[in-house]
């Protein structure tokens, strides 16, 4: 039986913090009911979160937050995102669906059947997907209303292989990659990011994943909302697939305080 966890945190930061460090695919965690809708046995099951999650995302997430001077909030997903992926559209704008992997995941990495195709998502878009959303949105507001700005940063990792789901995996894949956003990332945000992770190698926009995250209330509407993808290639800092981190962790949690530093200021 899994042990029941409240489906995400929220995690103080300072009062005059504009950052939140959003950690949505960090987890492994599958509730049982929602676990008795996957078609794969355990030991497929195990593979599928090795190549899913962002694993780690979530420790240097908080260390960052503990080495920066102005420390973040955090938003952190504790469930996997084979239950709802918190990031997609949950209707027919969402080009994951080409393969399987809108809001509520039919196909897996590897394009083989995780949930049957015929499928309603609504239960667990209700049940997961809204309050999500909700608690997000009211995350954001919350930092406008506190210091007249927010800033959404999203900390995910990626393989160093393209795994076949990757609708754009043909591009570069450098050890840090930044999605951007035309409305919400000012390429002020950019440059910081890149100055910030030059210790970690190459960094890279837009490739092999692109876009940043804010909670729709605010997207393409408020630019006092700046959003920024921070993508860590996986083999600069664990063993992949779903192995444990290396000594190269310290690293991108080093750049991801040096980044919220300077967003802070």
């Amino acid at each position: 039986m899994s042990r029941p966890l409240p489906p995400f945190e929220f995690l103080a930061g300072a009062d005059d913090s504009p950052v939140i460090l959003h950690v949505p695919h960090s987890a492994r965690e599958i509730p049982d009911d929602v676990r008795a809708g996957i078609l794969l046995d355990d030991t497929a099951l195990e593979r599928e979160l090795d190549h899913i999650t962002d694993a780690h995302t979530a420790r240097i997430a908080e260390i960052a937050a503990h080495r920066a001077r102005v420390t973040p909030w955090r938003f952190v997903n504790r469930l996997s995102r084979l239950v709802v992926d918190p990031e997609r559209f949950p209707d027919e704008r969402e080009e994951m669906l080409a393969v399987g992997m809108g809001a509520v995941y039919t196909r897996t990495t590897h394009r083989a059947a995780l949930r049957p195709d015929d499928t309603d998502p609504e239960p667990l878009i209700e049940r997961y997907f809204r309050p999500y959303a909700r608690a997000m949105t009211e995350a954001v507001a919350g930092r406008l209303a506190a210091t007249g700005r927010a800033v959404v940063i999203d900390v995910h990792s990626y393989p160093g292989e393209a795994l076949p789901y990757e609708l754009h995996g043909t591009g570069p894949r450098p050890p840090v990659c930044l999605g951007t956003d035309a409305f919400h990332t000012p390429p002020e945000l950019a440059e910081q990011a890149r100055k910030a992770f030059a210790e970690c190698g190459e960094t890279g926009l837009d490739s092999p994943f692109s876009g940043a995250y804010v909670p729709l209330e605010f997207y393409g509407r408020d630019q006092r909302v700046g959003a920024l993808m921070v993508e860590i290639r996986r083999d600069t800092y664990m063993s992949e697939p779903g192995g444990p981190a290396g000594p190269g962790l310290s690293r991108p949690a080093e750049a991801l305080a040096a980044l919220v530093d300077g967003v802070s200021r």
